[in-house]
């Protein structure tokens, strides 16, 4: 804007901006004011309202000339909310010239009628002048709005007239005697009403003429309800007052007697749902927002009206209104109808909330499945749950019920595991679950399986059924039992003790008595455990002693002890030297098929894991009263094939014996336990999610210490510097090796190579190349021992300065003590062997080939000149007696030091005599020293499992490798 125009419009223009609150003399000049003129469009007969500046007299009447003002151009003057609206709404009927209204128009007028700045009106008569001059204004003022009306259709001498009455201030008045000014006023006297809602506009447009009509005859009339009142009578009340009010006779012969019926009619527009609330009169159904009046015939053909039910309609209302907040936002609108935009109406949160409301209150809901792309149950969830007790379990009946169609288990467990809320039902629909079931529904799954329409909790997890369901849920005789259960085993309460068998040869000793009672202890409760004490400590006898204990409590004692292949001869001996009454069969593979009446003759049948795999389809018919896994790490693989096929034996109950519960991961523990302990940990996908992955890979010791307490009563575990004190002492030691120039060399070599493809991959690379990897860490180990270990390496020196320091120790020590050499790498132990040779040393040698196993231990116990034992880890670190030695050497770290333990624990275990010295051999600088440091770092969390078992987590991070090799 120039600095001129600027000028010209502050001069005109300023004296009429407000300067201090609402009255017109503060905004205005004293002898300038601002009025507003109604008035008619010259050529269209439209409602005009214009704005004018006007000077004034002494006595404050305006005077000619009078000024029009644009509107908007005030707009910018003002922050006032009412004000922006009063001159909108001029600004809309200014020189307005529309020939189609609009229910706009009346929130405009509205606004204007406000007059929040106490401007006068005029009305303006274009008969006395078109111009808008002082002459032709009369003064009017604002009146109250006009929101309703009735309709009258009276009868007399034959004749029908019409009649429309408003209220108007309280006040009915006959529209015959009103005048209507612009379409949208009324003026009684000079005050101006405005039609507040488009029904009234439109009603006042069609019956003007028909008030002053003298009367209609019947033809007339019909011809009048058709073209008129069928399209007013929704919004308008049309009351026949020739038309009684119905008797009694006719409201009972038109079945009116009975309380209307409420009904909510849902159909599609567009993006939204309408929700149309009617009441059913009978057979007559009224829309409740509508005027509609309900008028019937009789069996004589007369006409009756029915009063409508306000207070049952306006109660149906409210109800909606509460539902949610746009509903009174649409109270404003003349529809018969709410609505809901599709989303918000389909939203569980909110529709299932609506429709179990309305089914509370007996309303019918019609149109919901004929909803464009909807599937949707309508019906609330309905859950019960009741949990009963089996012989081994706890039977729960989950009972999820649309309405008459229930849910079956597998369904839902379906949609739990896919976490979804929607779930499909038989007839098509989708129910909807509440989202805060979502997850009880998962723990009742992970606690137990599905098994015909029920899930089955095994007893031996009655503390997840403690926690998982609220009393209501138990019946009496569960109640009973977990009470029971917890006094036995979440109590502080000594074990009770029992009587050693007298079959038993050999004497207990007191932690091995502890022992025997902690698994009559199970026993009677009918649970299973895993003993699982350290390497050395006699749980042999321990299970045989427990075995003659069952011939006291249990007609049918045949149990199956399942062992790996090497240790056969040692429990065959075992169980002669402790209890040679016990009849012992061995099943061997080649006889087929097995007697398995035959076996009732049988306390125990010993069968190798190998053995099993070929023979569970004929076991698995035989009911055993226990069975046994010793070595139960064998099926830590879930996997694997040996831990399904031990899955599939029957049995009364279920002993795991290990000394090394955790071998690698946390994992190990759900295998075992839950062939021991069927259901204690949960589904397997449960304990990898709370368990595994938080406790292996995060080292989340809370996990650690809550899972610690629930397998503990279940774990039995001693070591042996808590139990066998007596137990000469245990050395361990590391012997360093310092690798020869051409040996580091390569090794520095394949060390680069490995570290550049570590670092070029991420940690999901190198999870899905573990083998790689695998490979990579194998082949730095071997060269640590002997470059000739690699297969591309043959034309190595065959010097290896492990089997130098190894050589310069034997020779120093064989002669006055027994030693074992363990290495995971036959190939080590060949050119270990081939240096004894060549020094002349007496030695055994077992790997995985060795045949007689019992032959070669016996020779090296036994033969005074068998000085030296070599020994593969994976074949001889279980299941082998060998107290004549008192070194024992570990060419190679592995990653679990309780592997290595158990070798270690070849000698140093129950009837050694001597100290014990462990010496790892280990080359600086290299992974061998990194793994070592490496192992204590994660040593400390998995002892807090199962109290003194180690665990390792074989699958390093990308981080954790690099630290390997840098």
């Amino acid at each position: 804007m120039s600095s001129d125009n600027a000028l010209t419009y502050l001069q005109n223009y300023a004296p009429m901006l407000p300067q201090t609150g609402n009255d017109a003399h503060k905004y205005f000049e004293s002898n300038t004011k601002l009025i507003v003129v109604f008035k008619q469009h010259r050529f269209y007969k439209q409602l005009c309202v214009e704005l004018y500046k006007a000077g004034s007299t002494k006595s404050n009447k305006i005077k000619n000339p009078l000024t029009l003002i644009n509107p908007l151009d005030l707009v910018w003057q003002t922050n006032e909310p009412n004000e922006l609206k009063f001159f909108s709404g001029i600004a809309r009927f200014q020189n307005n010239a529309t020939l189609q209204r609009s229910p706009a128009d009346i929130d405009a007028l509205k606004a204007i009628l406000h007059n929040p700045l106490k401007l006068d009106f005029y009305i303006h008569d274009a008969e006395i002048s078109t111009a808008v001059v002082t002459a032709s204004l009369s003064h009017v003022s604002a009146g109250s709005e006009v929101n309703e009306g009735t309709i009258y259709v009276n009868k007399k001498d034959g004749a029908y007239t019409v009649d429309f009455q408003l209220n108007i201030a309280g006040k009915y008045q006959s529209l015959s005697v009103l005048q209507v000014k612009y379409d949208y006023l009324v003026a009684v006297e000079s005050t101006l009403h405005l039609l507040a809602n488009y029904p009234l506009v439109n009603a006042v447009q069609s019956l003007k003429a028909f008030v002053q009509s003298p009367g209609m005859n019947e033809a007339a009339l019909q011809d009048f309800k058709t073209q008129v009142l069928s399209n007013l009578q929704d919004k308008i009340a049309v009351v026949y007052t020739f038309i009684n009010q119905a008797t009694n006779d006719q409201m009972e012969a038109g079945d009116l007697q009975k309380p209307p019926q409420k009904l909510i009619y849902l159909s599609d527009l567009d993006n939204y749902i309408l929700i149309d609330p009617v009441m059913q009169y009978g057979n007559i159904e009224i829309p409740i927002r509508t005027k509609r009046q309900i008028y019937c015939k009789d069996k004589k053909g007369e006409l009756f009206m029915v009063a409508r039910n306000g207070p049952a309609e306006d109660a149906f209302t409210a109800m909606l209104l509460q539902q949610h907040p746009h509903f009174a936002e649409q109270l404003e609108y003349e529809l018969p109808y709410f609505y809901l935009h599709r989303h918000r109406f389909l939203d569980d949160e909110w529709f299932l909330q609506a429709f179990d409301q309305w089914q509370q209150q007996g309303i019918t809901i019609l149109g919901f499945n004929k909803l464009k792309g909807n599937k949707l149950n309508a019906n609330k969830a309905n859950i019960n749950i009741r949990v009963t007790s089996g012989t081994n379990w706890f039977n729960t009946d989950i009972s999820v019920r649309f309405a008459k169609k229930r849910v079956r288990l597998k369904q839902l467990q379906q949609a739990v595991r896919n976490k979804s809320k929607f779930i499909q039902l038989d007839d098509g629909t989708m129910g909807i679950l509440p989202a805060e079931w979502l997850e009880k529904f998962s723990t009742y799954f992970n606690a137990g399986e599905i098994i015909h329409e029920l899930v089955v909790i095994p007893k031996v997890n009655y503390n997840a059924v403690s926690k998982l369901f609220d009393q209501e849920f138990l019946d009496q005789e569960v109640l009973h039992e977990l009470e029971l259960y917890r006094n036995a085993i979440d109590t502080a309460n000594p074990i009770a003790e029992v009587k050693v068998p007298a079959a038993l040869k050999g004497k207990l000793r007191s932690y091995q008595k502890q022992g025997l009672n902690w698994l009559n202890f199970l026993d009677d409760l009918n649970f299973g455990g895993c003993l699982a004490d350290d390497m050395g400590l006699g749980k042999s006898i321990q299970i045989i002693a427990f075995i003659l204990l069952q011939r006291q409590k249990r007609k049918d004692n045949t149990n199956l002890l399942v062992v790996p292949t090497s240790l056969l001869f040692n429990w065959k001996a075992e169980v002669e030297k402790f209890a040679s009454s016990i009849k012992i069969f061995t099943v061997n593979g080649a006889v087929r098929p097995i007697d398995l009446d035959g076996l009732k003759a049988y306390e125990i049948v010993l069968v190798s894991y190998g053995t099993l795999l070929s023979l569970v389809n004929e076991l698995k018919a035989f009911c055993f009263n226990y069975i046994f896994l010793d070595e139960s790490q064998n099926i830590k693989n879930i996997d694997s094939q040996r831990y399904q096929s031990v899955c599939l034996l029957q049995s009364r109950n279920k002993v795991a014996i290990t000394g090394t519960p955790i071998e690698n991961n946390v994992f190990d523990l759900y295998a075992q336990l839950s062939f021991a302990c069927p259901g204690l940990l949960g589904s397997r996908q449960h304990f990898r999610d709370i368990y595994s992955i938080p406790i292996d890979r995060f080292k989340n010791s809370k996990r650690a210490k809550e899972l610690q307490h629930k397998i503990a009563p279940f774990i039995l575990r001693r070591t042996k510097s808590e139990v066998a004190k007596e137990l000469p002492g245990k050395t361990e030691m590391v012997l360093y090796c310092e690798m020869e120039p051409a040996q580091r060399k390569l090794y520095d070599a394949y060390e680069k190579e490995f570290r550049e493809y570590i670092s070029s991959n991420t940690d999901e690379d190198i999870t899905k190349n573990s083998m790689h990897v695998l490979k990579g860490i194998t082949r730095l180990r071997q060269i640590c021992n002997s470059p000739l270990l690699l297969e591309d390496e043959k034309e190595y020196d065959e010097t290896s300065t492990k089997i130098e320091v190894l050589m310069e120790q034997i020779e120093n020590k064989s002669a006055h003590h027994k030693i074992l050499i363990f290495s995971q790498f036959v190939t080590m132990l060949d050119l270990i062997r081939k240096a004894l040779l060549a020094h002349n040393i007496e030695h055994e040698y077992l790997t995985g080939r060795t045949k007689d196993r019992e032959k070669v231990v016996n020779n090296f116990q036994e033969n005074r000149d068998t000085r030296v034992f070599l020994i593969s880890l994976k074949a001889g670190g279980t299941g082998l007696n060998l107290t004549e030695a008192d070194y024992v050497y570990l060419v190679d770290p592995w990653w679990n030091p309780a592997v290595e333990n158990q070798a270690i624990d070849r000698s140093h275990r129950i009837g050694q005599q001597k100290n014990v010295v462990a010496i790892r051999l280990i080359c600086p600088n290299t992974i061998e020293e990194k793994i070592i440091k490496l192992q204590e770092q994660k040593r400390e969390l998995s002892k807090d499992l199962v109290k003194t078992g180690d665990a390792l987590h074989p699958l390093f991070t990308k981080a954790e490798l690099l630290s390997l090799v840098t």
